[in-house]
């Protein structure tokens, strides 16, 4: 029996009660962070993609980050998620930049023995696959939960798992981090054995609002940024701003009769995204949308529209680092693709 979805179900009737306009429609966006699936809960596929990146933000290109779509059913345990990486390619043959590019999922308990399926990745890939994410995000209370499959405890700890993330820098690629605010000192642990590696931590940095935590409790956001700051302090890290759809970071819009607009999420946020800001600076952090995880509590334009209200105070160098050229860089992307005019999006 499959573990049932942590997230929230995505309704596009109730997405579609509220409308408003596109904030600063000439900004170019590269959506760093963004998943494909087909689950018992919904598609969201090449096209349901290219659906809300064509609402009108200027969305250059997009990053897939691996989430279980399409494992190789035969051969090695270890090699099947490079069906992943051929999946996703197919998918999206007939969506220019959507993705631009990929993290693919190795198990980097094997240690060094990942090598083989690291290379096989990126054959598979074909130039595109630029890192690798595990699933490593866990806390002791059930309540805090983000994955059907949760991670046991202690990954991030193992010496295996030092040795793979080693191999991963060896081969050029990043590695993306989900861990809860809980778990950043191991981050900062393994940021800081592994100086060659960059290591993009997801979501904020994981901040908690379920079972023993409240999105708006200041203790625990003191607690989270006091942990924040110690990965924060290694140059080799790296921060993707949003995640703030997920059912464990504690908002319930979901819950509501319409859904949120972007004033208001920009209200809730700030806190989160300006502790990230101070610490990370601009040029080592980067928005993401995080869908269709984030689609059940509000809609793709609503969410970037979020995003240029909590920048607006920025200069321009500095929100052309948030939408696209912090993660650009970080993954290898040609800067070109957001600095050329196209007077259109390019789904």
């Amino acid at each position: 029996m499959k573990a049932a979805s942590p997230h929230f179900k995505v309704r596009d009737a109730w997405l579609k009660l509220v409308h408003e306009e596109v904030i600063d429609a000439e900004q170019p966006i590269f959506d760093c962070h963004h998943h494909l699936w087909d689950r018992p809960e919904g598609l969201y596929g090449a096209n349901e993609l290219a659906a809300d990146v064509g609402d009108g933000h200027d969305v250059r290109a997009s990053l897939y980050v691996q989430c279980r779509t399409g494992y190789a059913a035969h051969g090695p345990e270890e090699m099947r998620p490079v069906g992943e990486v051929e999946t996703i390619l197919d998918w999206s043959k007939d969506q220019p930049h959507l993705p631009v590019g990929l993290v693919a999922f190795a198990d980097l308990q094997l240690g060094a023995a990942v090598r083989p399926v690291l290379k096989a990745l990126k054959a598979a890939g074909k130039g595109r696959v630029l890192g690798v994410r595990n699933t490593t995000a866990w806390h002791a209370d059930p309540a805090v939960r983000s994955n059907p499959k949760p991670s046991p405890d202690g990954l991030l700890r193992t010496e295996a798992f030092l040795s793979g993330a080693r191999e991963v820098a060896k081969e050029g690629l990043c590695l993306d981090i989900w861990a809860y605010q809980s778990q950043l000192a191991e981050v900062a642990h393994l940021a800081r054995a592994l100086p060659e590696l960059t290591i993009i931590l997801d979501h904020c940095g994981g901040p908690l609002g379920v079972g023993p935590y409240r999105i708006d409790d200041k203790k625990s956001f003191e607690a989270w940024r006091s942990a924040l700051a110690e990965v924060a302090a290694l140059p080799n890290t790296r921060i993707k701003i949003g995640g703030f759809g997920l059912t464990v970071i504690g908002y319930r819009y979901a819950d509501e009769e319409l859904p949120p607009q972007s004033e208001r999420l920009a209200a809730d946020w700030r806190p989160h995204v300006e502790a990230c800001l101070a610490l990370f600076g601009s040029e080592r952090a980067m928005f993401e949308s995080n869908f269709p995880v984030d689609k059940g509590q509000f809609g793709y334009r609503t969410l970037w529209n979020a995003f240029k209200r909590l920048s607006e105070n920025l200069d321009s160098t500095a929100r052309d680092d948030l939408f696209w050229r912090t993660a650009a860089r970080c993954y290898g992307i040609d800067e070109r693709i957001f600095t050329t005019h196209t007077g259109r999006n390019l789904s």
